[in-house]
């Protein structure tokens, strides 16, 4: 989906819960009396700056990844981690796609037209934020207001950050996605072919941060989760429960999928690796030859065994378009994004049955060069979307439109359908409020165009089917998809309570 639920995607690590929780030895949980929220005393600070190097020493040998120097701590307040955020949210690049991504996720259906991401976004991080590894100054931020007895573990996630800093070079290595709206068919296909890339690596980072965290906490029991396969869907299960976060609880779903994904899926992914090739294999080796889609986290065994991502093609649109037509937006409709979708439009079962059968799925959307005011601009109606994904099977394709088509009612006003302009059974044609909406089928191929006129939507339609191959073009390489910015977003700020282990959470660095 659109470049925003990657821009979320970077939002976070898992945190802490802080001043709700502690966890136990044995991975359990308790509330943390008041008390816990004042600051901490300058021998718990010192306790807590003497524990980094013993946990960091344990990182590196449940990791494999070497110490090559030290890691600097600061201890820091709760005025100064909102600081770090507003400032860090306002000069982000990956925020600056979520204003555009916004707009793409609306149209698709997946926000409600009057949800404001920003504000929200600000609120779910001054909720979540419970410290953080900062990968461009080197230095692990403490919180002054938690016990060094409740940090310690959170400590053991965000210096899994800190050696994967010094192994890889986590700034550079994070940030390869492109940013810019392409003007020409090379560029359309380079973005179509890099855009999931960072999102996919904070899968990677998280999980392996995660898996640590786990390790840490299971140090009393003699156990890894390595050791003890049987955790695995448990832990998966408990990093998904959002009832400690009472802002996340109430977001929309593609937030909350997009949001955990590193964590959850991230530790899944994590845990096949290490239970299939080792240390060496789940953690140097995952971020040297990182994966390069959700497909690939989602299937760990298509990662190790080298399987090829289905990845379509796009024409040249821009002649077609571009009189009229500014380009906006466009990326991969990946499985995360088809489960996400699903799940809103028609529930939970038919989301978990679909989206295994997802075969390949790219959308563009462009912005009507007539939007020439800020409120039109920042109105889903000055947005065209096509979006083309092919499926495992001809029954998939026709239950997916069944269930798009149900949500075009819901998602527009003024909805009639125009079976007299219908070219055949396979279409579908609408007049709606912002448009012309043209749903089409073909075999295991679905189209939908959404705001461009019915007969360029044709036209759009047949070039986008003519470039495809009897399969669905499959390259190995990196995509994006607008869930999965959300969650790489998202992880560039800090820590969130939400990637949790139960109520236990996690935290991120400023990047990962």
């Amino acid at each position: 989906m659109p470049k925003m639920a990657a821009a979320v995607l970077w939002m976070t690590t898992c945190a802490f819960c802080v001043g709700q929780t502690a966890t136990q030895g044995t991975g359990t949980t308790q509330k943390l009396p008041a008390a816990a929220q004042a600051p901490m005393t300058k021998e718990q600070a010192k306790e807590l700056f003497r524990s980094v190097d013993e946990i960091l020493n344990f990182v590196s040998s449940d990791t494999k990844l070497p110490i090559e120097h030290s890691v600097k701590r600061k201890l820091i307040s709760r005025d100064e981690v909102n600081r770090y955020l507003t400032q860090k949210f306002d000069e982000d690049e990956s925020t600056k796609r979520m204003a555009r991504s916004e707009i793409v996720l609306k149209k698709f259906g997946l926000l409600d037209r009057d949800f404001h991401l920003r504000p929200f976004l600000l609120s779910l991080l001054t909720e979540q934020i419970a410290g953080f590894y900062d990968n461009k100054t080197k230095t692990v931020n403490l919180l002054d207001w938690i016990p060094p007895d409740e940090q310690k573990p959170v400590l053991a996630h965000e210096l899994t950050h800190a050696l994967q800093d010094q192994h890889v070079g986590l700034t550079k290595w994070s940030e390869v996605s492109l940013n810019d709206p392409s003007h020409t068919v090379q560029e359309d296909n380079r973005h179509v072919q890099l855009d999931e890339v960072d999102t996919a690596r904070t899968a990677v980072a998280e999980g392996q941060a995660m898996a640590v965290f786990v390790d840490y906490s299971l140090r009393p029991l003699g156990k890894t989760i390595a050791d003890a396969p049987e955790l695995a869907e448990k832990l998966k299960d408990s990093v998904s429960d959002m009832s400690g976060s009472p802002v996340l609880e109430r977001a929309p779903l593609l937030l909350q999928k997009s949001l955990l994904f590193p964590y959850d899926e991230g530790l899944g992914f994590e845990q096949a690796l290490l239970v299939k090739g080792g240390k060496e294999v789940a953690f140097a080796g995952a971020l040297e030859n990182p994966p390069s889609s959700s497909f690939e986290i989602m299937h760990p065994e298509a990662y190790m065994k080298h399987t090829p991502v289905p990845v379509l093609r796009l024409p040249d649109l821009h002649p077609m378009i571009d009189a009229d037509y500014t380009p906006y937006d466009l990326g991969v409709m990946g499985e995360l994004d088809v489960r996400i979708l699903t799940e809103l439009f028609g529930g939970r079962e038919m989301g978990e049955a679909l989206a295994p059968e997802w075969n390949g799925g790219v959308y563009y959307a462009a912005q009507r060069k007539s939007a020439t005011t800020p409120a039109a601009k920042e109105s889903t109606a000055s947005i065209s979307l096509l979006y083309y994904s092919r499926w495992k099977n001809e029954d998939s394709a026709r239950s997916f439109l069944r269930i798009y088509a149900a949500e075009i009612p819901r998602k527009y006003s003024g909805v009639s359908r125009r079976k007299q302009d219908e070219l055949g059974d396979g279409e579908q044609v609408y007049t709606t409020n912002e448009g012309d909406v043209l749903l089409s089928i073909s075999r295991s191929g679905v189209f939908v165009s959404e705001g461009f006129p019915l007969e360029l939507a044709r036209r759009l339609r047949d070039s986008i089917a003519s470039v495809q191959a009897s399969g669905p073009v499959r390259v190995a390489g990196k995509y994006h998809e607008p869930a999965l910015d959300l969650a790489h977003t998202m992880g560039a700020f800090g820590m969130m309570k939400a990637g949790c282990v139960r109520e236990s959470r996690y935290t991120s660095e400023g990047r990962h």
